[in-house]
């Protein structure tokens, strides 16, 4: 099988028109004629001489694959009354050569308008149409978007319906501007969007167009504009060649195009929208000029043997294409097969055809090529049409584009199917029987079996069927048009039929078509100063930035709150959750140090518990005042455990509450301990009843700790202490109690600090008791070691933070919890343990006794003082006790000049025993 191309013949094949039947391309009569409009030429020639008359001129170029469509219309009108889709009524049809041309297209439409079996080809002025009944019923045309928009907005005076199988320019869908006109094809936009799917799967985004300078050209270029700007792809360059070869100015943009394509070597995709004889002049420049890209075919060439057929086409590298969807033609394959059979008398096509093969049918493949492509019209009149003509049935086969003839028989039967509808009740075989416009309302809703599926117009007189995805393929040296996938029109999809077909589909993306370089996962686009937002700088992701996908146009923000990401970065990392946790070797060092403080606390009631009877032990309160002293400073150490491992509400809020209350209560016993000492070892009568007063040791006791308990239970109520995430640490979360008021927490310690302050002061005063007993002086010291701890802490927990801040105010609970412990207890477990020789009641009688005579000298030197002081003023002192009752209540009455009596006690002998018995009942 020889695939000869489709031929361009550069010679005045179709003669000049006499008359009006000589307009006529290919007639055929019937009950109801159907119109065609074909661009069975690819152009029509230009008088040279001048002034131009208006006179329709030959035409030239004799294209095989529209010389197949009007066959394949041909053929439908056939078969249709060869069968009883029309019972009794017969089709007719009258098909005209546009030549390509608006002009050439317009003249043929006339023929359509004038009535119906008139004399004249004339066609009436009405402001009313409806009842008028034109030659023609419907036409099927045209085969150019350009020549369908002059051609339908004629027919649209009259509502003929125009049914195209080739226009497919997106505004011919607007039913305002065009309400006649119906297609059997899909629209520009259905093409533009899946060329701009075919090429965001293939991964470009820089890319070419050229297109013809025409409605079609433009139009198509701005669909697929739209389409692109919406899929982030960049049109590098767009080059428009005139429409016509005629255009002097033709070659010169051809070789432009062709130069502008070399010249931008980062595009190596090109998009086309030309008419077949368009590519096939710029192919052969780019042949020359030895260009590779890949080039996107539109539906008017994608399946175009003659382009495929060039010498070299495999040195322009990949064509991939889209061509309207196919169906079974077997039947028309097989009429063409009998087509030297036909008579041509009523078709001049098919006669031009005849002569064109009877010239060159006796050469070779490429022989036979050229020889079309040279023949001219004195050629074909010397040759003797009566030779032997050398048929080849497989040429006409070769050169079929299947979804061209497929959407042409469609049209047709389409048609059939509204006349059907119209003559239901109507003699059709009367031209008047029904009006073109009620064909028009008829076909709007007529529904056509096509390979066993329905199918019918839309809203917009468009049949949405899928595309072919052509892909030009070398196979045993020849370059083939095969199907390389389906592209669903509706969802918007690629659909393979098999893992061959798709790995052909994937192997584009092989080629690279991009302003810049890809940005990797981890990095963003950033826009140059280029216009195209296809041209970039790759960018690092920022800090807690990421981005996951190739060409990203900003890196998404990871939630900063639980994730974090370095820069650079392809996904977020969670951060990492700190807390003081069992495992961690400072918070191990402070339980230790915290248990340790437990077995001192226990070791030291074991030692009073065993000792209960001594007086140092008595001399400490007792054992229940001890115990409930220890019992606190065990609560103490406890609380830090509260302060380690993972916060919960319980932890938060137990901790703080149970430190506050433990130390109030054993700052509140020391402190009535030091009453008590303080009022054992004082001689000043208005400070001992004073302290009197205050020695209440259960009330006291009570009232301070209470007042904590207070204070705690309005915390825990109103503004408790709560579980918080600190987020300041930028890779990790910090899980610590929120104290819910620092206030409050203020309060509490504060309130525990008056307490040690107002004890302090006690102690202190108490500080010079019997060396063997001087207890308050180890009070004093313990109360200092908890200012200074507590002083430290503020500013040190203030400054402080992080999973250690707890460990803050542990070491700070246990300096000061071991300071009042050992200060409080562990002299008298040296005494208890190491010199239990003073730990006896006769050396306590002793220390006492020696320690209240001093005292008691210390009064009587007081005395001795004021008489001095009263001899240095040179005063008379009256020595003498005026009574005897004085001298026995030890009253003197000391009289200084100019001033008033002065009144002194005088120690009695006995006076410093009493003292002594007082001060061991006291303790």
């Amino acid at each position: 099988i020889f695939l000869i191309p489709c031929f361009a013949i550069g010679t005045d094949i179709a003669f000049s028109c006499q008359n009006a039947d000589d307009f006529v391309g290919a007639s055929s009569p019937g009950d109801i004629i159907i119109g065609g409009l074909f661009a069975v030429h690819s152009e029509m020639l230009h008088p040279e001489e001048v002034p131009i008359k208006p006179v329709i001129q030959n035409c030239a170029g004799f294209e095989i694959q529209v010389f197949l469509q009007t066959l394949a219309m041909i053929h439908a009108i056939e078969s249709i009354n060869n069968s009883t889709l029309l019972s009794g009524v017969t089709l007719g049809y009258e098909i005209y050569d546009t030549c390509a041309e608006v002009t050439k297209a317009m003249a043929s439409a006339l023929r359509f308008l004038p009535k119906f079996n008139s004399s004249e080809d004339a066609v009436e002025f009405k402001c009313n149409y409806s009842d008028y009944i034109p030659r023609v019923k419907a036409v099927i045309g045209a085969s150019y978007s350009e020549v369908s928009m002059a051609v339908s907005r004629l027919l649209a005076l009259q509502l003929i319906p125009q049914v195209s199988s080739a226009s497919s320019a997106e505004i011919l869908s607007d039913k305002i501007r065009f309400p006649s006109f119906f297609r059997t094809i899909p629209s520009d936009f259905h093409q533009t969007r899946a060329m701009t799917h075919l090429i965001c799967e293939s991964g470009w985004n820089w890319i070419g167009v050229i297109a013809t300078d025409d409605d079609n050209g433009r139009f198509a270029l701005e669909s697929f504009g739209v389409q692109a700007m919406a899929n982030n792809v960049c049109i590098a360059f767009k080059e428009m060649l005139p429409a016509y070869l005629s255009d002097s100015t033709f070659h010169t943009k051809v070789d432009h195009a062709v130069e502008k394509i070399v010249k931008e070597t980062r595009v190596n995709v090109i998009v086309v929208f030309m008419r077949q004889f368009h590519v096939l002049k710029l192919f052969k420049k780019a042949i020359e000029r030895d260009v590779k890209k890949v080039w996107i075919a539109s539906d008017n060439w994608s399946a175009a043997v003659k382009i495929s057929t060039i010498p070299n086409i495999r040195q322009l590298g990949t064509v991939v294409g889209f061509g309207f969807k196919s169906g079974d033609i077997s039947s028309f394959q097989e009429f063409l097969r009998n087509l030297h059979e036909k008579p041509s008398e009523n078709n001049r096509f098919l006669h031009e055809y005849i002569m064109l093969l009877s010239v060159c049918a006796h050469l070779e493949y490429h022989d036979f090529q050229t020889c079309i492509a040279n023949q001219s019209q004195d050629d074909l009149l010397e040759n003797d049409v009566s030779k032997p003509q050398i048929w080849r049935d497989d040429f006409l086969n070769a050169n079929i584009e299947p979804g061209f003839i497929h959407s042409t028989i469609l049209a047709v039967y389409a048609i059939a199917h509204a006349i059907k509808g119209q003559c239901k009740d109507r003699d059709c075989k009367d031209p008047s029987a029904f009006t073109p416009w009620e064909l028009l309302e008829e076909l709007k809703k007529v529904v056509v079996i096509d390979d066993d599926k329905e199918v019918k117009f839309d809203s917009n007189g468009d049949i949405s069927t899928s595309y072919d995805v052509l892909l030009w393929k070398e196979i045993d040296g020849h370059m083939e048009i095969t199907t390389m996938a389906e592209y669903d029109a509706k969802k918007g999809g690629f659909i393979f039929e098999d893992e061959e077909k798709k790995k052909d589909f994937l192997a584009l993306k092989k080629v690279q078509s991009t302003c810049s370089q890809q940005c990797s996962p981890g990095q963003m686009k950033k826009v140059t100063e280029s216009p195209h937002t296809c041209c970039y700088e790759c960018v690092y992701c920022p800090e807690n930035h990421y981005s996951n996908q190739t060409d990203m146009d900003y890196c998404y923000r990871c939630n900063n709150k639980t994730y974090w990401a370095p820069i650079n970065s392809t996904t977020c990392y969670r951060k990492t959750i700190y807390f003081l946790a069992w495992t961690d070797w400072f918070a191990i060092f402070l339980l230790l140090l915290s248990a340790l403080g437990v077995v001192l606390v226990l070791s030291i009631c074991v030692i009073f518990t065993k000792n209960l009877d001594t007086p140092v032990v008595k001399a400490s309160g007792g054992l229940t005042v001890c115990y409930i002293i220890l019992f606190s400073h065990f609560l103490i150490f406890l609380s830090t455990v509260f302060f380690i491992d993972v916060p919960t509400e319980f932890k938060c809020k137990t901790r703080q509450a149970l430190f506050g209350i433990s130390f109030t209560l054993c700052v509140s016993c020391i402190l009535i301990k030091s009453l008590k000492i303080l009022l054992a070892f004082s001689f000043d009568p208005k400070l001992q009843n004073f302290l009197k007063c205050m020695y209440k040791p259960i009330p006291t006791v009570v009232t301070c700790t209470g007042i904590q308990v207070i204070i705690c239970t309005f915390w825990l109520i109103f503004r408790t202490p709560f579980v918080n995430q600190n987020f300041s640490i930028p890779r990790a979360i910090i899980l610590e109690c929120n104290e819910g008021s620092i206030v409050a927490f203020g309060i509490m310690l504060g309130y525990i600090a008056a307490l040690a302050f107002i004890c302090f002061i006690f102690a202190f005063k108490g500080r010079k008791l019997p060396e063997n007993y001087n207890e308050a002086k180890f009070i004093t010291f313990g109360m200092l070691i908890y200012f200074i701890a507590w002083i430290v802490f503020i500013p040190v927990y203030a400054t402080t933070f992080g999973k250690y801040l707890p460990a803050v105010e542990i070491i700070v609970v246990l300096i000061s919890n071991y300071g009042i412990l050992c200060c409080t207890f562990l002299p008298k477990c040296y005494i208890i343990i190491y010199k239990q020789e003073t730990n006896t009641k006769s050396a306590f009688l002793k220390m006492v006794y020696t320690y209240s005579s001093k005292s008691a000298g210390s009064v009587a030197v007081s005395q001795a003082s004021l008489d001095s002081k009263s001899s240095s003023h040179q005063a008379t002192v009256t020595d003498s006790c005026k009574t005897e009752n004085d001298s026995v209540n030890g009253n003197c009455y000391f009289q200084v000049p100019g001033q008033p009596l002065i009144r002194g006690k005088v120690l009695p002998k006995n006076a410093a025993r009493t003292m002594v018995r007082k001060r061991v009942s006291s303790i």
